[in-house]
């Protein structure tokens, strides 16, 4: 348990009164610009505002105290919003609490199991796909607040295309006045950071969306107007479970852990080479765990590690999960005292906000650049990802990037791996034939490159035409360095082929997990060690003896 240790252990060794002022000073600011985000993510998650809140209230303090990231800030995030609104819609309330609640067991299991490091293998293809794919789908969730369109539907719109389909058919109610908060809002969004970096665009935005909307009488929803806001503390409630409950959502606890899972330990490296440190990534899979468990219990959202609110929690000086907790309390102090104002902050405000939470996590720059460099196979996987992500639904875009990654990654492999035979060539043809080793007659030798698993075991056969006029067949194995239970069951057919042709298949230079797995499957006994040759001369030499 030692390795699980939180960092906040080692914070508070050294800890001084100095960086306790700039840790609080660091979590004020990060949860000024926490606030507007926090509401804004949960009505793209098809909850009520205060439910964000919630989140970054309970899942970042417990993230930040549990934590194996000094500077990690937990809360909601744009890469949730599209799945929390569509179990949301199908399951309820009670359907993501008992999701989330699955998840984050999944999550302190692969913790405590250390399958921190696994992460690393889902290609990066993949997270770029889902992840722009995520923002398409997040910019098309707003464009009917930001228009301000009136949407007629006999039923909740939940897919992302049949979103796109409504706004197009009704893009005539557009509301210009909306449509001119909304533009406002956008224009501060983009023009702010470069007048001020301290404060915040968001917060900016808000104050005078609220203005536009309450100072001047324009026209435009409210989050009052489609919302009930409460400032009441989170309050602890327990769905009823059942079998079936479990069986279906299931599916979703699986993609929010993996989710959770790449954000928090994508933020937690570009955190680290920020401050310079090195995050334990089990540890913070097992704090996102208990973090999230209590976050749905305690009436908030899914959460994971927010590599914007981190950055900036770092540029303000904040270097131990203190800044991180500090933030949450802050939070707390704002939902209990200033909630109710949020039910003036305009729609179209919050759909910039989001519009510009879009831009951020699409790294379109990154796809393009993709496209433009990567081997064909990687494009396929990005670009299917992506449409999957935006068509359907980032379960399934997952489930197919990583089965159509592994295939074209075996298919590639596969090509790598070659079955070869040695050129005879006679004396007389060739100049340089002295320099050539000599083959006893009747001998066939084959040289193997690359690993060999169930890809390219059919070519172990395929490639070799052996006849009964053969005494011998070498194969060299040097470049093996792999070899699977499919690729031994060929070798053990070739074998069975050898026999029954009566040729004596000698094998030279196996490595040691070939030669292991060859041992642990009992096929060294069945050919014979004395056919096991360490060197090609050696195989040679045992070819050489069987002809007499």
């Amino acid at each position: 348990m030692e390795q699980l240790r939180p960092k906040l252990w080692d914070a508070m060794k050294n800890y001084s009164k100095k960086q306790l002022m700039k840790d609080v000073i660091s979590g004020i600011i990060v949860a000024i610009i926490a606030l507007p985000l926090s509401i804004a993510l949960a009505l793209a998650s098809g909850v009520t505002p205060e439910k964000g809140i919630y989140t970054s209230i309970i899942a970042g303090f417990i993230i930040s105290f549990l934590g194996g990231s000094r500077v990690q800030i937990a809360g909601p995030t744009a890469a949730f919003a599209t799945i929390v609104a569509g179990i949301v819609a199908e399951s309820g309330m009670d359907g993501l609490i008992i999701a989330t609640v699955m998840a984050g067991i999944l999550l302190v299991l692969m913790g405590l199991f250390r399958f921190g490091s696994l992460i690393k293998y889902i290609p990066y293809t993949i997270t770029t796909g889902f992840t722009a794919g995520i923002a398409v789908t997040i910019l098309v969730g707003q464009i009917k607040d930001f228009l301000g369109l009136t949407v007629q539907a006999d039923h909740p719109l939940v897919d992302t295309m049949e979103k796109l389909e409504y706004d197009i058919r009704f893009i005539g109610t557009v509301n210009w006045q909306a449509l001119l908060v909304g533009v406002v809002s956008l224009m501060i969004l983009i023009l702010w950071p470069k007048v001020n970096r301290v404060i915040p665009g968001s917060l900016i935005a808000v104050i005078a969306g609220i203005f536009m909307v309450s100072g001047f009488g324009i026209r435009a929803n409210t989050i009052g107007d489609l919302y009930t806001i409460t400032s009441q503390l989170p309050a602890f409630h327990l769905p009823q479970v059942t079998p079936g409950i479990i069986r279906n959502e299931l599916g979703d606890a699986f993609t929010i852990a993996i989710l959770a899972a790449i954000e928090s330990l994508l933020s937690c490296v570009v955190s680290d080479g920020m401050i310079n440190d090195r995050h334990n990534s089990n540890t913070e899979l097992v704090a996102q765990g208990f973090g999230n468990i209590a976050s749905v219990l305690f009436g908030g959202i899914p959460a994971t590690g927010a590599i914007a609110r981190t950055a900036a929690n770092i540029k303000n000086g904040g270097k131990t999960p203190i800044a991180g907790m500090v933030h949450s309390i802050v939070l707390l102090l704002v939902l209990v005292v200033l909630m109710p104002y949020a039910a003036l902050i305009p729609m179209p405000t919050i759909a910039a906000i989001l519009f510009m939470v879009a831009y951020n996590m699409c790294g379109w720059r990154q796809f393009v650049y993709l496209c433009r460099t990567a081997p064909k196979s990687d494009i396929i996987v990005l670009v299917t990802t992506f449409v999957l992500t935006v068509a359907f639904d980032l379960v399934i875009a997952i489930e197919v990037g990583m089965v159509l990654a592994a295939a074209l990654f075996m298919k590639r492999m596969s090509e790598e791996t070659e079955i070869q035979s040695w050129r005879y060539v006679e004396e007389q043809d060739d100049p340089d034939s002295m320099s050539l080793r000599k083959v006893p007659p009747h001998t066939l030798v084959y040289e193997i490159n690359g690993p060999m698993f169930f890809g390219v075991a059919d070519k172990l056969i395929d490639n070799m035409t052996l006849s009964e006029k053969e005494n011998c067949l070498i194969l060299r194995m040097r470049s093996v360095n792999a070899i699977d239970a499919t690729a031994l069951h060929a070798m053990e057919q070739l074998l069975k082929e050898c026999r029954y042709k009566k040729i004596q298949l000698i094998l030279s230079h196996v490595n040691e997990q070939p030669r292991h797995m060859m041992e642990k499957a009992g096929f060294t006994e069945k050919l014979g060690e004395k056919y096991f040759c360490a060197h090609i001369d050696d195989a040679l030499v045992c070819a050489q003896e069987c002809q007499c």
